[in-house]
């Protein structure tokens, strides 16, 4: 098995400040996103403030995507393209966003309503919430990857939600997406064991449907395959020896 990468004390400090600049740019697109917004105005905007921080964007050419964030409403699930679509009364918009900063990465994602939301949407998107805390409940140095998915899966379901088990969090921090995977479905005690010092990421991927997807003709977007409507959350944090610390 692969070993899970520890962040040197200099290292985390990086991360910390990168992790900063990652949330008051997800914090200040949130206070944008509203009818008639178009979802490339919300890229641009953020890969200004990215910039203008000092970092760069993370996401923005890696294996070859073209933009700084992915902005996926409604039934697209993840990996939505900003582009020409203007936001509606209703929707909901996940905005996933990466940092990089000195060499380090870091990988944050909010779903937001437009306007007023209908119920379904706005109990999704309160499941995915309290999935990404019960989840970094469970975490501290020692932790199985299948105790972190298990928790998420059980909250999930409780629910009347689907995780989608196709998409996973992540190992972060000297690359972008590194080992291990962290699925949202999973059994406690499996997987691989996570010690203090690393820093992954942790996103409930979640449909109001079955939880399946598939891949649009954009070669990016994953959209829920019945049409129904996602919620994604992600916190990048950093394992301590009794539980973690939210870095974005």
């Amino acid at each position: 098995m692969p070993h899970v990468l520890t962040l040197t004390a200099d290292e985390a400090d990086v991360l910390r400040k990168g992790g900063v600049i990652l949330r008051q740019c997800l914090a200040h697109l949130a206070t944008l996103v509203a009818p008639g917004m178009q979802t490339a105005d919300l890229d641009e905007e953020a890969e200004t403030f990215i910039r203008d921080h000092g970092a760069a964007p993370a996401f923005k050419g890696y294996r070859d995507y073209p933009a700084t964030l992915c902005t996926s409403v409604n039934e697209q699930c993840v990996h939505g393209i900003p582009g020409a679509y203007a936001l509606a009364e209703g929707d909901i918009i996940s905005i996933d966003c990466g940092v990089l900063f000195e060499g380090l990465y870091t990988d944050s994602c909010i779903t937001v309503g437009v306007g007023r939301i209908d119920d379904l949407s706005r109990r999704l998107i309160d499941a995915a919430t309290r999935a990404l805390e019960r989840a970094l409940d469970v975490v501290r140095a020692g932790v199985h990857v299948g105790d972190i998915s298990s928790t998420i899966q059980q909250e999930v379901e409780s629910r009347g939600f689907s995780p989608v088990p196709a998409l996973t969090g992540h190992g972060i921090g000297r690359s972008l997406h590194q080992f291990p995977d962290i699925p949202n479905v999973g059994k406690a005690g499996t997987g691989a064991v996570i010690p203090a010092g690393a820093a992954i990421a942790i996103e409930p991927i979640i449909a109001a449907g079955k939880g399946e997807v598939y891949e649009a003709g954009d070669g990016w977007t994953l959209i829920a395959t019945d049409g129904s409507r996602c919620a994604h959350m992600e916190h990048t944090v950093l394992v301590t020896e009794d539980g973690c610390d939210v870095i974005a």
